[in-house]
């Protein structure tokens, strides 16, 4: 049996929410391992003249214990 755990993280882009999405995930994969989902829980953008200047996501990402 299994034991899993959640971790809370934000990550931010100035591409895109996917983007966002994908530097927090490779970024988390240097620390967790065992990484099995993620959850996407807010999406939020700077804006700066009118335009948006950084996209943000907040996520949860769950992982295996190991032993």
């Amino acid at each position: 049996m299994a034991v899993a755990s959640v971790s809370r993280i934000t990550a931010a882009s100035s591409e895109s929410f996917e983007a966002a999405v994908r530097e927090g995930l490779t970024r988390a994969s240097k620390t967790l391992r065992g990484i099995t989902g993620l959850h996407v829980i807010d999406q939020k953008a700077s804006v700066a003249n009118g335009k948006i200047a950084e996209y943000r996501v907040t996520m949860d990402l769950t992982f295996i214990l190991e032993g």
